[in-house]
């Protein structure tokens, strides 16, 4: 069967939930029909749809930025472009004034701090208030809708990178996400979701058929997305995680770090379906810009068996067994928000005893995830 994104589902049914309305729509390069086609087209060009204003989240309309965005004009359509990801983090009531909706279509990758979803939540605040529909354009999650891992972050310490209490894999689409998040979060949004078709939770990115494109300039492969919510928390310490590389979030290094003792250390620890390769690399931006650094290289044997989680905490477990003094660990908590890991973590705790701190939030968070799921 082929899988349908949101948007070809709503060109197949003219456009229902939209007709005849004035619509913003938020979204990116990532926005598109299953055979290539831009959403800012397909509406602009809708006969029974008035697209009026367009709204860019982090990295901007054409996902190239890797910086504070200001506002603009698209080029192809003249419409203007409101950044959600400068001044503000959501859209302005004067930016709303004559919209009936807003409209959602931007590819996440299934990882708590990955910034689109706080998009989302903050749009549909704004459009609540406002009273406009919220119309979402559901895809899939690239490293499928089963996997839920990690922490649920600390309620009184959400952020843009940790919207709602969610684990860091939550194993939602963005779609379910907007349904949980307007009843749990009681915004109260008139919410239509436009679900995909043909898509089922155990389904991988290289399973749907559909084209890769990749959400932000740091985004490259399935590899990478799988990788992401281990190996990102690591990079608000003192660690490169690869940005400046042809391989972001598949090598990890620091001018500190001696290659085959860390690789020999993880190695050691046995961890399922991944393996890490000694390496020595130069980033040529971000972290350790122009700097040698050593480091290991990550490679999923397995994507299965591996955990994404499990790794990243394993690799924050070794990287302060064997550099205490010089890895800033407190940092790690940035995106991991969650006190007792950390403090866990500090103690030497192994992965079981992580696990079973987790378990109570994680039974908790499964009830009310169950409720909005829209995927077999």
């Amino acid at each position: 069967m082929e899988i349908l994104n949101g948007i070809d589902v709503l060109i197949r049914d003219n456009f229902r939930p939209i007709a005849g309305q004035r619509v913003g729509l938020i979204t990116n390069h990532t926005g598109q029909t299953r055979d290539g086609r831009a959403t800012i087209d397909i509406l602009h060009d809708a006969p029974n749809v008035t697209l009026a204003a367009l709204f860019g989240p982090e990295h901007g309309i054409r996902g190239a930025l890797d910086e504070k965005i200001g506002d603009g004009v698209d080029e192809k359509t003249g419409l203007p472009v409101y950044s959600l990801y400068g001044d503000s983090l959501r859209p302005k009531p004067e930016q709303l004034r004559g919209l009936d909706a807003l409209v959602f279509d931007i590819q996440d990758i299934g990882c708590r701090f990955y910034t689109y979803i706080s998009t989302l939540g903050n749009a549909m605040e704004e459009a609540a208030k406002a009273k406009l529909h919220m119309v979402v354009l559901d895809r899939p999650n690239p490293i499928t809708g089963r996997g839920v891992e990690g922490p649920v972050s600390d309620a009184d310490r959400l952020s843009f990178t940790a919207w709602h209490p969610l684990p860091v894999r939550h194993g939602m689409t963005v779609g379910e996400l907007a349904r949980l998040f307007n009843v749990e979060r009681r915004i109260g949004a008139g919410l239509i979701v436009v679900p995909c078709e043909g898509w089922r939770r155990t389904m991988w990115w290289d399973e749907t058929g559909l084209i890769w494109v990749n959400p932000s300039p740091n985004m490259r492969s399935l590899t990478q997305a799988t990788l992401y919510p281990g190996i990102g928390l690591l990079e608000t310490t003192n660690l490169s995680v690869g940005r400046g590389t042809d391989t972001p979030f598949e090598v990890i290094g620091a001018p500190w770090i001696e290659p085959r003792r860390l690789a020999a250390d993880l190695n050691g620890r046995a961890l399922p379906g991944v393996r890490f390769i000694p390496i020595r690399f130069t980033p040529r931006a971000s972290v350790y810009q122009g700097t040698p650094c050593g480091g290991v290289n990550i490679v999923i044997t397995h994507r299965e068996r591996f955990q994404p989680l499990r790794t990243g905490l394993e690799t924050a477990a070794s990287l302060l067994r064997l550099y205490p003094e010089v890895w800033k660990a407190e940092a790690y908590d940035r995106l991991l928000v969650s006190r007792d890991t950390l403090a866990a973590l500090r103690r030497g705790a192994g992965w079981e005893a992580m696990e079973r701190l987790w378990k109570p939030q994680r039974e908790r968070f499964g009830r009310i995830r169950r409720q909005y799921l829209l995927y077999a």
